[in-house]
């Protein structure tokens, strides 16, 4: 197992997890909203539909920093996640929205290591400079007096049941190169805390979850300056250690947990929530907002592609861990990455859709309408 610092101590449990997954308690009915997803692309509206006939409760969308407000000073561009807000709340479901991606007016970007220039992100979060930090918190304003309660979408369109956006992820896989090239646990909470200052001052019910992290990028074993990627239970402890005040400014936290197979899953989060213990913050409840396998052919290159039955298995796997330890785990959600297949975009991403090209159900989506108990059609 590949831990460092305090999180050895976390080990020794892993033997005893094992044994005691085998003899799980019966499946309890898990809370509501649970069952989600994450789409690459905007789901049309009869689309939107059928994710709500299959039981998903809630889908997570992206709002990009740099989408938009691409220059600085200029007028908001929403139209990309009105379009996902509307077809989503139309259709009945939740929106989570995870907010990212500074645009390279605000922060300067840099080329993500290993890639060879191919792709850049921001070099650091946007809290290193008064600038930085105001313009943040600016974008996330105009987000909650565009969503919120009484948000200017839900005036503009009227024949949208009104469904106030109230929770808000900050950031995603900040302890990833491809999403900040210098990952940095401490910006990290300031980010956290400046964003629950903005958040509340247009909304004071405005929740904040911890942005997803991914569990165990092998960036994180590199013994390099600035360090890549972190592991994700190494992230939330150091962000804790160096962030007094942090836990007040968050209702839960978030965890990518991708892994070769689904018997690893119990694992990271016992790990991971034993951190949340560690620091006093054991009551708060964790959310699953990515996981996943894809579907194209089992290569030795790629372990989580497993062909169409075996992401169904995974899935299943997975899904059924979630339920039988949802109380012990406080899981509060439960997001499948993602709803359509992406080709080319990341090493499973092309196949870890529930539909294929063309919106074609894949043997996974039967399987995910099992759990959440609606209709595949």
């Amino acid at each position: 197992m590949r831990m460092s610092g305090s999180i050895r101590a976390f080990a020794a449990t892993s033997m005893a997890l094992a044994v005691a997954l085998t003899a799980a308690p019966a499946a309890q009915a898990v809370p509501a909203k649970f069952w989600g997803v994450v789409p690459q692309a905007a789901p049309t509206a009869e689309q939107f539909q059928r994710l709500k006939r299959g039981g998903v409760d809630s889908v997570r969308v992206p709002i990009v920093w740099s989408s938009v407000q691409a220059a600085p000073g200029g007028t908001a561009d929403w139209s990309g996640v009105d379009t996902l807000v509307r077809g989503a709340t139309q259709a009945g479901l939740e929106v989570l929205p995870f907010a990212y991606g500074a645009p390279s007016w605000a922060v300067p970007y840099g080329v993500v290591p290993g890639t060879g220039g191919a792709a850049t992100a921001p070099r650091n979060l946007p809290v290193r400079t008064g600038a930085q930090r105001a313009a943040w918190q600016a974008f996330l304003r105009l987000a909650v007096a565009r969503y919120g309660p009484n948000g200017s979408f839900w005036l503009e369109n009227p024949t949208v049941p009104p469904r106030p956006i109230r929770t808000w992820q900050i950031w995603n896989e900040p302890n990833f190169k491809y999403f900040v090239v210098r990952p940095n646990p401490a910006e990290y909470g300031k980010l956290v805390k400046i964003s629950y200052t903005a958040l509340l001052s247009v909304d004071p019910g405005a929740k904040v979850v911890l942005a997803g992290l991914f569990s165990e990028p092998r960036e994180a074993l590199f013994k390099r300056a600035p360090r890549q990627a972190y592991f994700a239970t190494e992230f939330l402890d150091r962000m804790y250690r160096s962030t007094p005040g942090i836990k007040s400014r968050f209702v839960g936290t978030a965890l990518h947990p991708y892994t070769p197979r689904y018997q690893e899953l119990g694992e990271d989060i016992e790990e991971f929530r034993g951190v949340m213990k560690e620091h006093g913050d054991a009551g708060k409840g964790l959310w699953i907002t990515e996981v996943s396998w894809s579907s194209q052919p089992p290569a030795l290159n790629n372990s989580f592609a497993k062909g169409p039955q075996g992401q169904a298995k995974q899935l299943k796997g997975a899904f059924g861990l979630f339920k039988r330890w949802q109380a012990k785990w406080r899981l509060q959600r439960a997001y499948w990455f993602s709803v359509d297949d992406q080709p080319g975009s990341c090493n499973f991403c092309d196949g870890s859709g529930l539909f294929a090209s063309g919106f074609v159900p894949k043997r996974s989506w039967f399987a995910f309408v099992g759990f959440a108990g609606g209709r595949p059609n």
